[in-house]
């Protein structure tokens, strides 16, 4: 398991998303972006509740893997399902800062995870006892703690890496992380956050691809 903090630029730029405040950069093994940021929201008696906000950060170089999308258009790029394979897929690390709007115990949130990733598990002929146990642990990790207004929750996925990290910080506790090593679990949940079309949250989609539409077009490789 990683024990590198993660540092947070501070200053006046920061992005706010439904009056949550996101750094600009943040930095692991290297500083990346914040090149896309939205909400998720959820079904509650029958209401669409506001659930999360959401920054996906990614080394800026990751528009050197996009290149045959240069010059298409945010929403043809939102629309393109192998655009986000291709970013998916792309050897650079990937981020994702996750603020809870409102709050829910940890394990519906666990739960939500783990079938979201069976089911694309399981539709591609993938859903073995290892996954299976893989989920168990994930499962696991939330079942415990309720998400308060505020709570964090961190996914990094190291570059030319099969492993995710999943870090929470809830009020008055220091974080907790948990490394999940089964590569096509890992794979589902990147499908899961950043998978295009059939991704948790449409709006952050829109916006990856509005602010790579423009890398895409500012920046020669």
């Amino acid at each position: 398991m990683g024990t590198e903090q993660v540092m947070y630029t501070v200053g006046s730029d920061l992005v706010m998303v439904d009056d949550i405040p996101f750094p600009p950069h943040i930095s692991k093994t290297k500083q990346l972006s914040l090149l896309g940021h939205g909400l998720t929201d959820i079904e509650i008696h029958y209401l669409q509740i506001k659930f999360t906000a959401i920054g996906v950060y990614l080394e800026p170089e990751i528009v050197e893997h996009l290149q045959q999308w240069k010059g298409k258009a945010a929403k043809e790029l939102a629309e393109d399902d192998n655009f986000f394979e291709a970013l998916i897929s792309a050897p650079v690390e990937k981020f994702l800062r996750i603020v809870v709007i409102k709050e829910i115990k940890g394990s519906q949130y666990g739960v939500q995870l783990e079938s979201a990733v069976r089911d694309r598990l399981a539709a591609d002929d993938k859903y073995e006892e290892e996954e299976e146990l893989a989920l168990e642990k994930v499962v696991e990790f939330f079942q415990s703690c309720y998400l308060k207004k505020d709570s964090v929750i961190t996914v990094f996925f190291p570059s030319n890496s099969s492993t995710a990290e999943i870090g929470l910080t809830t009020e008055g506790k220091d974080e907790s992380k948990i490394t999940v090593e089964n590569a096509n679990v890992v794979e589902m949940m990147k499908k899961w956050y950043l998978g295009g079309t059939s991704a948790v949250s449409p709006t952050t989609i829109s916006s990856l691809a509005n602010s790579l539409s423009v890398e895409l077009s500012t920046n020669d490789y």
